[in-house]
This record gives structure tokens, C-alpha cells and sequence, in this order.
């Protein structure tokens, strides 16, 4: 059997809650005591990657959210709380982990390189909307019937509703609009996710989303 392939004993560790959990407290504690060496020391940036070999922030960025507002990590955790769990227990504990932080993480270096060939190295990538992408773009493939309520009113099938998130970010990138968000980065997770099908589950994304 392809090594690639070789599949994880399944079990189940409600990993979502505890990505969540872990995400909330990093939060509460960056927005009590207000530490900005925190944000500085764990959020990706291409300065400190590059000057200060700060490698770990390919990783720790996505448990990083911004301390001004709360809309980040809200519509971040609920993101993961409403497809994650599903997610999770479809693909098991361990491999969802796997997805969640390998995605996450290659969309920072993704990221990283976008912003030297930019020139934006002094910016400051935090949040796990790269990952939650992936975690979106599995749930579409997974669950293709499922039908999601926007503003629980407008019913819509997970793979048009997941691929059109994915052309907004492309509109917003080309365009420079949709504010100070990481469009890149979202773009990034979500396909690392498309090639994670791919070389893991040996699955193409597209096909499963028309079944």
C-alpha cells in the first residue's frame, strides 16, 4: 500500500473542541493582559521568519487571532465548530488533525512567499481561516447533499456554497477590496485541501462535490 495512502486506526477525540478551546483561551489571554510581544513573537511574519529564524510562526499563526475585535474568532470558531465536527467525524480524530494543521501550515508558507514577492514583509498573519477553508472544502466533498441556511433563510448546497466563498476570495484578491483580510491565505488552505484529497484520500474534490 502507497505510503501516502496508508490510512490512521479510526477514533474519535472531539478535536474540534479542543482546537477551539485552545484558540478561545489564546484570545482571552492576548485580550486581557494585552501582551503585543505575544501577537509578535507567534503571528507569521515574513521579517521575523526571515531576520529572527522564527520558524514555528508557519504554525502558531492560526492560534493567533486579532485582540481588537471579536467578529475574527467568532466567525473563525464558529466556522470550525458548524463543518469541523462533521469533518472530523468522517475523516477520524487523527486525520483530521493531520488536515486541520497541515493545510493551515502550507498556507502560511504560502502566504510567506506571496508577501516577499509582494514585498510585504513587515505584515502580520494571524487567524485560522486557511485551515477552516480546508475544513469547509472537506465538508463540500464529504457531504455534498447537505444543505446550509444563510442567515438561516437562503438554502444552499455545501459545494456552491463553499466554492462560492472560494470565487469571493478571488474577486477580493484581484480587486484589492474585502478590507484587511488575508484573501491569500484563505486561497492558500483551500487548495492545499483540494491536493490533500488528492495525494491522501486519492479523491478529486470536484467529482465528489457533483455526486
Amino acid at each position: 500500500m502507497n505510503i501516502m495512502r496508508q490510512p490512521f486506526r479510526y477514533r474519535q477525540s472531539n478535536v474540534v473542541y479542543y482546537l477551539i478551546g485552545i484558540n478561545i483561551l489564546i484570545y482571552l489571554g492576548v485580550y486581557l493582559f494585552r501582551t503585543l510581544p505575544v501577537i509578535q513573537y507567534f503571528a507569521m511574519s515574513p521579517v521575523a521568519v526571515i531576520y529572527l529564524n522564527r520558524y514555528w510562526q508557519f504554525l502558531t499563526y492560526m492560534f493567533i487571532h486579532d485582540p481588537r475585535t471579536i467578529n475574527h474568532i467568532l466567525f473563525n470558531m464558529f466556522a470550525l465548530f458548524i463543518f469541523g465536527r462533521q469533518v472530523e467525524w468522517k475523516m477520524g480524530s487523527r486525520e483530521f488533525l493531520l488536515y486541520y494543521l497541515l493545510t493551515g501550515f502550507l498556507a502560511g508558507v504560502f502566504s510567506f512567499f506571496i508577501y516577499l514577492l509582494t514585498n510585504q514583509v513587515w505584515i502580520s498573519l494571524m487567524g485560522a481561516s486557511g485551515a477552516i477553508f480546508a475544513v469547509q472544502l472537506a465538508y463540500a466533498a464529504f457531504f455534498p447533499n447537505s444543505v446550509i441556511y444563510i442567515w438561516g433563510i437562503l438554502p444552499l448546497r455545501a459545494p456552491v456554497l463553499v466554492l462560492g466563498f472560494a470565487g469571493l476570495e478571488v474577486f477580493f484578491l484581484l480587486t484589492r477590496s474585502g478590507g484587511n483580510v488575508a484573501h491569500i491565505t484563505h486561497l492558500g488552505g483551500f487548495a492545499f485541501g483540494w491536493l490533500y484529497f488528492q495525494v491522501r484520500f486519492g479523491l478529486n474534490p470536484w467529482y465528489e462535490m457533483r455526486r
